[in-house]
């Protein structure tokens, strides 16, 4: 019998908690009415982050998911489709709003690659305008991909599918909730990464481990449209220089120790594959996210995450077979350890 002592959350980085000096500047931020454009803070978070990604300018927006909607609305038309990569969270996580929002299909490519694909794949798949075929418009590139396991994109295929893109007069959008991840495990700058896109949607609730909030980054002038569509959605928001002030602390703070996540990553991937009937894939080059399968001789996920759950280690089903483990700045080293004896422990016992 286990004794739980506490909970080890490792649903998602989206679970952490405002530090106190964060909390303390939220409480302490100037605020005015952002719809109107007079909030400081925001707007010296929205220029910071533009700054930071290589962009003209930068709109603070609620959630990733509408930073990404606001891009499909900036580039596409309805019935227009979009080039994605398998498991993309546009498809899997935003409720469908794709195709209920913005009108457009999703066509996935790059099967068996975690997430990523190349200019090829682009090619083979993009389609001209016609009386018979929806035409494409965008594509979109989620770096890290979270379905892949946290992948970091490899360069060269970047490149590739950069270059198909422009050669074929198609927009490109970077689905960059996790991009600082992608810079740890790359080596290179965030505005390196969003050099080549013309949008890039940016999270300040994961890795940063601000409360609430993203931005969508781009020229000046669409920028100014995806205000306008930030508030057509509902996301308008009046004194939200309460929230900016968490994501700017944030910034000041969290950057320098993404790497830790990564390394606590790896350490429970590690200890994982050494559990009958659990496979991790440590060839991967994974960054804070680690896909664990589950073998035909072990219950169900969603049954591993309830017993699991019982043992104080949460955990998220990613299929039938399949469970996610997520490390933030909430969990440390030794909860890392801890979680992966609980799991040996309630796996052995099964």
């Amino acid at each position: 019998m286990i004794v739980v002592a506490s909970s080890i959350d490792l649903r998602s980085d989206t679970v952490t908690r405002p530090s106190p000096g964060m909390r303390a500047a939220m409480a302490n931020a100037e605020v005015g009415d952002d719809v109107l454009g007079d909030d400081p803070t925001v707007d010296q978070l929205q220029r910071r982050t533009a700054a930071l990604l290589g962009k003209e300018a930068a709109v603070f927006v609620p959630s990733g998911s509408m930073a990404n909607q606001i891009a499909l609305l900036l580039h596409c038309r309805p019935g227009d489709e979009v080039i994605v990569g398998e498991g993309a969270h546009m498809a899997f996580h935003e409720a469908g709003a794709p195709s209920a929002i913005a009108g457009v299909q999703l066509i996935p490519v790059g099967a068996g690659r975690n997430g990523t694909f190349t200019g090829e794949d682009v090619a083979a798949v993009a389609k001209m305008e016609s009386r018979l075929s929806p035409p494409t418009r965008l594509v979109c590139v989620e770096n890290t991909h979270n379905r892949g396991g946290g992948t970091a994109w490899r360069r060269n295929d970047l490149n590739s599918v950069v270059e198909t893109a422009r050669r074929q007069g198609l927009a490109l959008h970077l689905d960059g909730a996790r991009l600082l991840n992608a810079c740890v495990a790359t080596g290179t700058t965030p505005a390196e990464l969003a050099a080549p896109f013309d949008t890039i949607a940016f999270a300040f609730s994961k890795g940063l481990g601000a409360p609430v909030g993203s931005v969508i980054a781009g020229l000046a002038a669409d920028m100014d449209r995806a205000a306008r569509l930030r508030k057509m959605l509902g996301g308008g928001m009046r004194q939200s220089g309460i929230l900016a002030a968490g994501a700017l602390w944030a910034l000041d703070h969290n950057v320098d120790r993404i790497k830790d996540d990564h390394e606590n990553a790896r350490l429970l991937a590690e200890r994982l594959a050494g559990i009958a009937g659990l496979t991790v894939d440590l060839a991967q080059d994974g960054t804070n996210i680690v896909m664990v399968d589950l073998s035909t001789t072990l219950p169900s996920a969603s049954d591993v995450v309830a017993r699991l759950d019982a043992h104080g280690v949460r955990t998220l089903p990613f299929g039938p077979r399949r469970i996610r483990l997520v490390t933030h700045l909430d969990v440390d080293r030794a909860a890392c350890e801890e979680a992966a004896r609980r799991i040996s422990a309630v796996l052995t016992n099964l």
